[in-house]
């Protein structure tokens, strides 16, 4: 007995050291695996380029990093999106969104809300606090802990961004010299409000200001654009939708169906945004909403977020590439409705990642925008909106 006492404790203490392993290096390798950097790195920009980019205000609609095990404010080597990246890139807001949903099997064509759910899997291998392992709503709210516990760490290269006030804030910091980042949170699915509209109260008092209504399946809201119904906003939704615009909050139909997208038009009356997505006419695939319901967003005043990664853009993810389908969408939808929604660090893999936003500035040059037009599109187009909402 003693002898199988020993070999026991052995056998159990090498259980433990590969569980161990697993969860310290399993989580990294997925990151690397699904954030990837295809391109060759930081390549020369012309002088003018970089004279131009420098003098930019630069907003992107939509990055998942917080889903990540990964410190903000430290360079890191594997995705697409830190603190010292963003500033490299000269992002002045960056727009974090809270994933707290996906289905195993996920794809553009049909994802069951019933499959299982790969966040669950991620949020016990990265050793989420269990509050997170069976709550969607405290998913939310734990990523947007961990942005603001960077912006505790590195107040200097981060503020949290809850209100009008602190995006002017941020801005004038910026023109003075400071390299700030403000970062915005969000939800990406409204899944996360757990069927019940008065879990908005702690989304946004965690500091969430942008509610997505669907992801990657249909849910209490209604149909998503890779859900299996089809269907449009349900009476839960339509409440949803006149909560987000009674509390100033930014509406973002990215993912979710054309019918919930033409009820949502039927009821909006101020400025919403596609956070992330490419232009159909360019890229005619189920992800990129119809050219005519783009329309109707730009019509209320919003934004069409243009993605960086190869299903919204039908392969070319390079600089010029991505430029090719901004001046589409400008023909599409005008040079007031279209901005940046990479979908960095959102399990795609992109050309570039944030600090080398420079070299879409010169794609952009190349591909005949103007000075004006540029500087809408990078990022004055978000503020615009961002006003708009933010009280």
């Amino acid at each position: 007995m003693r002898v199988f006492g020993k070999w026991l404790g052995r056998l159990l203490a090498l259980i433990a050291v590969l569980v161990a392993a697993f969860l310290i290096f399993a989580p990294g390798y997925v990151e690397r695996e699904r954030n990837a950097v295809l391109g060759p790195g930081p390549q020369p920009v012309p002088e003018a380029a970089q004279a131009l980019h420098d003098t930019l205000i630069i907003g992107d609609w939509h990055a998942d990093t917080t889903l990540w095990n990964r410190d903000l404010t430290r360079r890191a080597t594997r995705g697409q999106v830190d603190l010292p990246r963003l500033i490299d890139g000269n992002v002045a807001v960056q727009v974090f969104t809270s994933v707290t949903k996906s289905p195993a099997g996920q794809n553009y064509e049909e994802n069951s809300e019933d499959a299982l759910d790969n966040i669950t899997l991620l949020a016990i291998g990265q050793l989420w606090p269990p509050r997170t392992w069976t709550s969607l709503l405290e998913r939310a709210l734990y990523q947007a802990e961990k942005l603001h516990e960077a912006e505790r760490k590195a107040p200097d290269m981060l503020r949290v961004i809850r209100s009008e006030a602190d995006l002017d804030a941020v801005l004038a910091a910026r023109a003075a010299g400071q390299p700030l980042v403000g970062g915005i949170l969000g939800i990406e699915g409204a899944h996360a409000l757990e069927g019940r509209i008065e879990n908005l109260d702690p989304l946004m008092q965690a500091g969430h200001r942008l509610i997505a209504l669907h992801h990657f399946f249909d849910n209490a809201l209604g149909g998503s654009l890779h859900g299996q119904s089809g269907a449009g906003l349900t009476d839960f939704g339509r409440m949803v939708v006149q909560e987000v615009e009674r509390r100033n909050l930014i509406l973002d139909v990215s993912h979710s169906s054309p019918q919930v997208v033409r009820d949502v038009l039927a009821m909006q009356t101020s400025p919403i945004v596609v956070s992330h997505t490419g232009i159909h006419s360019h890229c005619p695939v189920t992800r990129n909403l119809t050219d005519d319901l783009m329309q109707g967003v730009a019509a209320t005043g919003g934004v069409i977020g243009i993605g960086y990664w190869a299903e919204v853009a039908c392969g070319d993810i390079t600089p010029a590439g991505i430029a090719r389908m901004i001046a589409v969408a400008i023909e599409v939808v005008g040079e007031d409705h279209v901005s940046l929604g990479s979908d960095f660090d959102g399990s795609v893999a992109t050309y570039f990642d944030t600090s080398q936003l420079a070299e879409l500035t010169a794609a952009l040059i190349d591909a005949g925008l103007t000075e004006a037009q540029i500087r809408k599109v990078m990022g004055e187009n978000m503020i615009r909106v961002l006003r708009a909402r933010l009280e």
